[in-house]
């Protein structure tokens, strides 16, 4: 049966690699960052300002609009690329990582987990065949199985969760009808190499459009992160996409190059740039709150290509910050996002001439 989706690896640099994945709203150039829309909304940027600054895939949030405003109106107003007036490629989570973080307000079985919601306190079921229903009206191009997010220290937790995971896989894989979304597996086992072995081996064998690699950045370290990844790493198909979910500061996403990863999602540019803060291309943050920039007429980033950086100075974002100006959320966002967005396309361009690992080795953590 043919299908949209379809994966090419052009070019490989050590583990570093570089592809092109077709969907049915366009295709992504990998490796490659998503700013993450968790309400189908990058905040404080528009979607034309997200195509301006480059980038090509966004990620929304099944549990947050499955509360709010609810996947049938979403479906009613004609899917999300037409509700967020987006038309590039969109990538819908589970809802998995929201429904667990919940803790208390979270009660988990074999048949699914029943929370009450962080809104109302109104009590939902989700299970992995109303997960893959809910994200078929919401109607991403991507879509996620629903999985279990364990502490990653836990082993005996960690193997439950990852059993569930496989389980609940195969359920959602029974239940997905649309033919115009790619449904990911998830590999989990917290930072355990043998659980972490076998669930991408499972993941693999499902032979989903793409594998997401899940329970990472949830309060592991860097090198326990990495460890991982050069577990799963060779036990993965090279021939489809491998996701590594919710990672996304400078030194992850070239780290995760390094370590075979293709696609990338996080709420930390847009959270910074709320925050006053701004990312550099070479390396560490600015905070523009700081009165040392009152007048400075710098660019937040010389090398920075950004609309933010060509068209403003250091002083004038102090300004609006101290004057609680929204605009400074938008415009910290947009050099945020950009930074991101494109070093990954810079990792790509490395990797197609043979120099990913030579221009990135001060920033590789081996």
């Amino acid at each position: 049966m043919s299908t949209p989706f379809q994966f090419t690896l052009e070019a490989q640099d050590g583990r570093a690699r570089a592809g092109r994945f077709t969907t049915p709203h366009g295709e992504l150039l990998t490796p490659v960052f998503a700013p993450v829309g968790t309400a189908a909304t990058v905040k404080a940027v528009t979607p034309g300002q997200l195509a301006d600054l480059g980038a090509s895939l966004v990620l929304s949030n099944t549990y947050h609009l499955y509360l709010r405003p609810g996947a049938d109106l979403v479906a009613e107003m004609g899917g999300l690329h037409e509700f967020m007036q987006w038309q590039g490629p969109i990538l819908t989570d589970s809802g998995g990582f929201q429904v667990f973080s919940l803790g208390e307000k979270s009660k988990i079985t074999d048949e699914g987990v029943t929370f009450r919601s962080h809104i109302d306190g109104s009590t939902h079921h989700f299970t992995p065949e109303s997960a893959v229903q809910i994200q078929e009206q919401l109607g991403a191009d991507i879509i996620m199985a629903f999985d279990e997010c364990a502490d990653p220290y836990d082993a005996a937790y960690s193997q439950r969760a990852m059993q569930r995971t496989h389980d609940w896989l195969v359920r959602c894989l029974q239940a997905k009808r649309r033919g115009d979304q790619a449904l990911f597996g998830i590999v989990q086992g917290g930072v355990h190499p043998d659980l972490r072995a076998r669930s991408a081996e499972f993941v693999a064998a499902q032979n989903t459009p793409g594998i997401a690699i899940g329970g990472l950045s949830v309060g592991e370290t860097k090198d326990e992160m990495h460890d991982m990844l050069e577990v799963v790493d060779p036990l993965l198909p090279e021939d489809r996409p491998r996701y590594l979910m919710g990672v996304g500061t400078p030194e992850d996403l070239i780290n995760g190059v390094a370590r075979g990863v293709d696609i990338f999602d996080c709420v930390l540019p847009t959270r910074m740039g709320r925050n006053h803060s701004a990312l550099l291309q070479r390396g560490g943050r600015l905070n523009l709150k700081n009165a040392t920039f009152a007048r400075d007429e710098a660019p937040i980033d010389a090398a920075c290509d950004c609309y933010t950086c060509r068209t403003f100075t250091r002083a004038y974002l102090r300004h609006l910050i101290s004057a609680k100006e929204m605009l400074s959320a938008t415009l910290l966002s947009i050099h945020n996002l950009y930074a991101l967005v494109d070093l990954a396309k810079a990792m790509r361009a490395a990797i197609l001439v043979g120099r990913f690992e030579e221009e990135y080795a001060h920033l590789l953590v081996r």
